[in-house]
This record gives structure tokens, C-alpha cells and sequence, in this order.
């Protein structure tokens, strides 16, 4: 592995290079890509491809990769942009795609405004609230997580953040009407640190949840997209995003083994099936043909 730095306008990215380039399997480089997960938490995955050159990169103000730009936001263009001109940087275009979380809602940011960059993406359980039927309770439970965190800190905030994702079914009054969760509850820390950055309980991501789709541009583009859900959050806030991001793209969503974080192992606390789960975006990856 080698670790490149590619320095922008408003950013210096950091970017690791899993394998030979130009590619050795004749296939083009295969990036994964999260948000607000940076390149660490694709290392078992990507150790499931040795014979692919993967590329794992730090979107910009997270891990390694600094901001310049004085913002805060995590605004999905911006790193699509960002993804943009590491794909350029390889010299190796257009690439295969993995994208999980936030990072698929860049990955779709970006198949839209550069088409040409990505032969097929396979856009892991994007969380668009502007997709679900319920769009207005998911941005009230999506605000009751962001105070939780502001109020008490980051144990308080991510209890709230685990309560709404694992959530079943839409966000009714029987949501809003649960008592305030206790972090000890779920092994988080009660005590507050201060700190009110931290990029999945702030409001700094909510540029990526309100996200809108641009469907035409995605469906016009030469991008197979392939939208895939995990098998146990079919019911949940990111399975139900995925199967209505799926619908407005004309398919059915590609069902995964595992979670929202099944390509992880247990290096990060909820262990997915990674094994499995590379198996299954081998399959659709070869599947394109």
C-alpha cells in the first residue's frame, strides 16, 4: 500500500493505493468510499480484493485529510468534487465504485455531475431523508438526535443516533413519545467532553441527509448504479432510504449480507460479516461484465 496526498483548493487529500497501478487484473481500480468513515474502515474489506488495486481515501476534514476552505459542512458536491480529482490524480478512469452511508450519497453526487467517472457503483444504504414517505418525522428524530448531542454530549448523542437508526418502520408518535435513552444503556460514556464536532451527531452532516437526488441526471448517465441494503436494516431508517432511492431509480434494491456496517469487522465495535459481504459485491462487481 501506498498513501498519496493530492493537495487542492480547498483541501489536501489523503488517499492509500491498495496495489499496482496501472491495474495488474486488467479490471480498472476498484474506490471505496465513505461518510464520515475515512479509509480505516475499508481495511478489511479491501483485504478481500487482493487481486484488485483498491483505493481507500479520507473525505475532506476527517482523518487525514485537512480542510482549507474554512467550512465545516460536509456538503455532498463539494466531495464529490473531491472524489473527482483523486480519479483524475490516478490517471487509471473511469473506476468501479464502492460507496457506503454518506459516502454513497457522494458516490451519487458524483456519478451525477461527472458521469464518465464510474463504470458501476454499488451505492451501499445512502441515508436520504428527502426519499422516505415520512421525510418530515425522519428530520424531526434526525433534529432530536442533533440536541441530545448538544445538550449532553457525545454518549447522549449517540444513544439518540443508535435509538433513530434501529428504529423499525416509519417515525411515528410512538417514536417521539419514547423517555430520552440513557447511554450507559448502550456502553456509552454519561460523562460530556465538550466537544461539539464530532461529524455524525452534529448538524455538519445534514447537507448529506437532506441530500436530493438527481434522478435524471443519474438515470441519463452511462454509470450502472446499483443500489444495495443490508439484509437485517430492511425495516430500518438506511434500508428504508435505500429501497425508496432504489424505486426513484426505476430497480429494486440489491439486498447484502449483514448491517449497515457489514463489510466491518470487529475492530469498530458492531462486527458485520465482511467475508460474506465482499463475496456478495464480487458477485454484482462481475455481474457487470
Amino acid at each position: 500500500m501506498t498513501t498519496q496526498m493530492l493537495e487542492t483548493p480547498g483541501a489536501d487529500l489523503a488517499y492509500d493505493v491498495h496495489g499496482p497501478l496501472p491495474t495488474a487484473d486488467g479490471r480498472p481500480p476498484l474506490i471505496m468510499i465513505g461518510q464520515p468513515m475515512d479509509a480505516s474502515g475499508f481495511g478489511a474489506l479491501a483485504s478481500h480484493f487482493p487481486e484488485r488495486t483498491v483505493i481507500t481515501y479520507d473525505p475532506r476534514g476527517l482523518g487525514r485529510s485537512t480542510r482549507k476552505d474554512g467550512r465545516v459542512d460536509h456538503a455532498p458536491q463539494i466531495q464529490a468534487a473531491d472524489v473527482h480529482a483523486v480519479i483524475k490524480a490516478l490517471g487509471a478512469g473511469p473506476v468501479e465504485m464502492f460507496a457506503s452511508s454518506g459516502g454513497a450519497v457522494t458516490a451519487l453526487a458524483l456519478v451525477a455531475a461527472y458521469p464518465e467517472d464510474v463504470t458501476t457503483l454499488v451505492a451501499h444504504e445512502p441515508p436520504l431523508i428527502a426519499v422516505l414517505p415520512d421525510a418530515k418525522a425522519a428530520e424531526r428524530a434526525r433534529a432530536g438526535m442533533r440536541d441530545a448531542y448538544q445538550e449532553k454530549g457525545w454518549g447522549a448523542g449517540m444513544a439518540a443516533f443508535i435509538v433513530m437508526t434501529s428504529w423499525q418502520g416509519e417515525f411515528t408518535d410512538d417514536y417521539f413519545a419514547q423517555p430520552v435513552p440513557d447511554p450507559a444503556a448502550f456502553g456509552m460514556p454519561a460523562e460530556d467532553d465538550g466537544s461539539r464536532d464530532d461529524p455524525l451527531l452534529s448538524d455538519r452532516s445534514w447537507a448529506v441527509s437532506s441530500y436530493q437526488p438527481d434522478v435524471d441526471a443519474l438515470t441519463a448517465a452511462p454509470t450502472r448504479i446499483v443500489i444495495a441494503v443490508g439484509e437485517e436494516s430492511r425495516d430500518t431508517f438506511t434500508g428504508r432510504t435505500s429501497e425508496a432511492t432504489a424505486e426513484l431509480l426505476g430497480q429494486q434494491a440489491t439486498v447484502f449480507p449483514s448491517h449497515h456496517g457489514g463489510f466491518l469487522d470487529g475492530e469498530f465495535g458492531y462486527p458485520g460479516q465482511p467475508e460474506a459481504f465482499a463475496r456478495k459485491l464480487r458477485e454484482v462487481l462481475d455481474d457487470a461484465g
